[in-house]
């Protein structure tokens, strides 16, 4: 099958960052679904996977979101049957969808939403997982949920669908970040009750709005902003944080017992936990917003061409720090 390698610290206009390889069909496990993928779409992970590996590593299958169709299942497969159309994000520790078939637990696969074209439905299992993940199994909201949520990098990939989610899930107020007008306008698209420009006080900006704290922080990038949330959370307030930064120091937030709250999508396939099914019903769940129009894809740039020169075009957007929803590549 056609795949694309990925090389570790390799410039993107080096091809070898990048590059078209042959390789054989992956073996199916009893629970995985065969998925001949349609499109793609790049996150963050993809990039710091790349270039936290060493230059002579092997090159590694990157591509953590697909859109396709199931055309086999393993032995113990219940939930698919080829021909079916679906989305879903592997994991991080097996081959990725930057290929022509992609295998995968059939746990972590969702029905693509009807409404959806296959490049709108690649734009959104990681993100919406970790969104999803993020208010209502860390932080723990429900429909009457109320209080405030700061969700930093607003126009970002999850920052959209959590958005998203929070306004049309539950009664939260949502204040997002975002510094360019038109990831401002974005941000409001997506449902934000407030939007707030990071680069000034943000401090300030934030206590006008909730003079006696936010109940919850979600942030996509932690450096340097522990001191802001020791600030801008009220007393046993939340952060939910989705990065990894190596010189994180917590000790600001304990007077004001803040939580603190890690959330990584790719746990429970990981680790291939007791409710690890619980993301193939996530997806279906997340299918019928969709499908009811309660959700929108936050796709906005799609790529033809499911290729090393597509995929580096892509990777090279993401890594600009300047994209607003996400970015697409298809077959």
């Amino acid at each position: 099958m056609r795949a694309v390698a990925a090389t570790g610290a390799l410039p993107l206009d080096d091809e070898r960052a990048l590059a078209d390889v042959e390789l054989p069909l992956p073996e199916l496990r009893p629970h995985d679904v065969l998925v001949e993928v349609a499109a793609v779409s790049v996150n963050p992970v993809d990039l710091k996977t790349r270039m936290r590996r060493a230059a002579d590593a092997p090159p590694i299958v990157l591509g953590y979101d697909a859109a396709g169709t199931v055309v086999a299942v393993g032995s113990d497969v219940t939930l698919f049957s080829p021909g079916d159309e679906v989305y879903h994000a592997g994991v991080i520790t097996r081959q990725g969808t930057n290929a022509e078939f992609h295998a995968v637990d059939e746990r972590l696969v969702g029905r693509k939403p009807a409404n959806l074209s296959m490049a709108e439905a690649a734009a959104m299992p990681l993100t919406t997982i970790t969104a999803w993940e993020s208010l209502f199994d860390r932080f723990g909201l429900r429909a009457d949920s109320t209080g405030t949520l700061l969700v930093l990098a607003g126009a970002g990939g999850v920052g959209s669908i959590l958005t998203q989610l929070a306004r049309q899930l539950t009664d939260v107020t949502v204040i997002a970040t975002a510094s360019r007008p038109e990831s401002q306008e974005w941000s409001r698209r997506m449902g934000a009750h407030h939007v707030l420009d990071h680069r000034g006080d943000l401090a300030a900006s934030v206590l006008e709005l909730a003079p006696g704290g936010l109940d919850r922080v979600f942030t996509p990038a932690t450096a340097g902003r522990v001191p802001l949330f020791a600030e801008v959370v009220r007393p046993f307030g939340q952060v939910v944080a989705i990065d990894e930064d190596p010189d994180i120091d917590l000790r600001a937030l304990k007077s004001k017992s803040i939580a603190w709250l890690w959330e990584s999508m790719f746990t429970r396939g990981v680790f291939e936990t007791p409710d690890m099914i619980g993301q193939h019903e996530l997806l279906d769940a997340a299918a019928g917003h969709f499908e009811a129009g309660t959700l929108v894809t936050t796709l906005t740039r799609e790529i033809s061409g499911l290729d090393a020169a597509g995929l580096r075009e892509a990777h090279a957007i993401v890594a600009s720090g300047r994209s607003i929803g996400k970015v697409v590549v298809t077959r």
